[in-house]
């Protein structure tokens, strides 16, 4: 991307904050002028103020000094105050921006770009755009401002000392573009190695218990070293870029310095003028550091841009459909449906037609890979067919605006996501005001009446993490209290029941059996026991349905399904 793009939609965060930061240019306008003041301070009390004879009161001098002070002191407190008013909103807005688009991505970017990735572009990428743009509004506006102030002052007291002075302004740039595009290479990489090491953390954050249990600690800290090791490279090497420049402005100033000492001395200047030019000239020594020095947070501040802007700019989950349905009756059609993962070779679904008739259970069996997560990946709309077509009450899926569409659906999977938050607002996720008495009756269908008795706070308790204060149980019946409570026409449940014990098993799936009653159910089991009552069972292999019929037509048939069930029961007359 280039630098004059990034730069102008910099700008479009700003703009709205415009007056505040005119105000800030003009607090860092103060104090520019007081460097000059300062000088001429100095100069009128070495010329006169050291004389038999002083023409003016000595108490004068320290009332200009500190009035100058004072001056500086609120230009540099109204700087500070407005830039961090402005930078903090600007932070605010673009992470919101992010943040949004984070929540309209396709579910195929979670599956193609890593969790760490993300998370640093949302956290530590925005903070380092909007770090530049601090960097950028002080040290290029205000120390830019001072310098002119001090060239405008150097130049009125001498011009011919300043053009030697000021040689140093056309070596520091020159420095300063040799080092930009190794700094902005070195950053990009540095971006690549911390969203790797952010997602190591995040992983050894979450599978902590896997890393005790199979003693993978030292693995871990291989992982954790080899980034940290890359990030110190990167660090070195990207201090080394833009730390050189500055001892070589340095000396660039002793030279000119130097030189001006001589030729002020055989200029015949006063005692006054030279402290004063010599002052200034010192002063100037400050602005231009910071100034030769500022292309290192640009550079980091450009990369992480790209990849903000990137996020920003990426394709969000495509919505094709302006229909909008009531409750829907939930008749749902796969009408020779193919479809294959993106970068796959093989396809995941291959020709599936099937009809789901209102308020009937459609059970999906099959060993894994047969496409029965896919099924639902289809029915829920994070992905499209890539051939055929899906039809929910005979209106196609693509005419269907997505947040009607899924807000015909409920789902309990396998997988069960709850938030650090109230069990509440975890059983009724989504809404914006809680109904206590539908909220009640989803935790008592849900079997979850002596877990909530048994918490300090009720409902009312926070639940940790993804429920870490839960067990497997009780975090896989808050995930179907939540579908009970979204009270959807049409479910989904992918093995629902595959975190609880019998005792618990039984009294949940008398509870999903009322919440079925009438609903559209899409069931996905290995055990074969608990489908035995769906409406229709599907066997799936390499993405086809391969039978399909009731538990008895199957057993009858003497295929797949019977096979697999003859091989369940078996083991689990084994077991006993």
């Amino acid at each position: 991307m280039e630098n004059s793009v990034i730069v102008k939609r910099l700008w479009g965060y700003i703009k709205p904050y415009k007056m505040r930061g005119l105000m800030s240019m003009l607090a860092m306008a103060l104090t520019a002028a007081t460097q000059p003041l300062l000088g001429k301070a100095l100069e009128l009390l070495m010329d006169k103020g050291f004389k038999e004879k002083v023409p003016f009161s000595l108490w004068l001098i320290p009332a200009v000094l500190v009035s100058i002070f004072i001056l500086r002191g609120i230009g540099t407190f109204a700087t500070a105050y407005l830039n961090n008013w402005v930078i903090s909103r600007v932070l605010n807005d673009m992470r919101a921006q992010v943040f949004e688009r984070l929540l309209r991505l396709p579910v195929a970017r979670f599956h193609e770009e890593s969790t760490g990735r993300i998370i640093n572009t949302v956290v530590n990428d925005v903070r380092q755009v909007v770090d530049m743009i601090s960097s950028v509004f002080v040290a290029a506006i205000r120390d830019t401002l001072v310098v002119i102030g001090l060239i405008a002052g150097l130049l009125y007291l001498n011009w011919k000392l300043t053009l030697v002075a000021v040689i140093i302004l056309p070596l520091t740039a020159a420095i300063v573009r040799t080092t930009t595009g190794r700094l902005r290479r070195l950053n990009r990489e540095n971006q690549r190695v911390t969203a790797e090491m952010t997602q190591v953390v995040d992983e050894a954050a979450r599978g902590h218990q896997v890393i005790r249990v199979f003693s993978g600690e030292a693995y871990e800290r291989r992982r954790f070293h080899q980034r940290s090791q890359a990030l110190l490279g990167f660090s070195q090497r990207m201090t080394v870029a833009f730390a050189a420049t500055t001892p070589v402005t340095q000396i660039a100033t002793a030279v000119a310095l130097s030189v001006v000492v001589v030729l002020a001395v055989q200029s015949k200047m006063t005692a006054g003028e030279f402290t004063n030019f010599v002052t200034l000239m010192l002063m100037l020594l400050t602005p231009m550091k910071a100034l030769a020095e500022i292309n290192g947070p640009i550079q980091r501040g450009i990369a992480a841009a790209e990849s903000v802007f990137e996020m920003i700019d990426a394709p969000v989950e495509e919505d094709t459909g302006s229909r909008v349905l009531g409750r829907a009756r939930g008749h749902l059609q796969f009408e020779n449906v193919s479809f294959r993962y993106p970068a796959a070779h093989a396809q995941a679904l291959s020709g599936v037609t099937l009809d789901i008739q209102p308020g009937t259970t459609l059970a999906l069996v099959g060993v894994s890979g047969g496409g029965k997560s896919t099924f639902v990946n289809l029915v829920t709309r994070f992905y499209e067919p890539e051939a055929g077509r899906i039809l929910l009450d005979g209106v196609p899926y693509r005419d269907l605006a997505l947040t009607s569409l899924r807000g015909q659906l409920a789902m309990v999977s396998q997988n069960v996501v709850l938030f650090d938050d109230t069990l509440a607002a975890n059983v009724a996720y989504g809404v914006e005001k809680i109904d206590e008495a539908r909220l009640d009756a989803a935790i008592r269908a849900a079997h979850l009446a002596d877990v909530v008795d048994k918490l300090p706070e009720g409902v009312r308790t926070m639940i940790g993490e993804n429920g870490m204060r839960l067990s497997g149980g009780q975090r896989q019946r808050v995930a179907i209290a939540r579908a009970i409570y979204k009270d959807a026409p049409i479910l989904i449940l992918d093995e629902a029941t595959s975190a609880l014990d019998n005792e618990s098993e039984r009294a949940v799936q008398a509870a999903l059996d009322t919440l079925m009653a009438g609903r559209t159910t899409i069931v996905i089991a290995h055990r074969l026991s608990t489908i035995e009552r769906a409406d229709s069972i599907a066997v799936m292999e390499h993405g086809r349905v391969v039978e399909q019929g009731t538990h008895d037509e199957l057993l009858a048939f003497d295929g797949m399904y019977a096979n697999l069930y003859r091989l369940q029961f078996a083991a689990a007359v084994t077991e006993k």
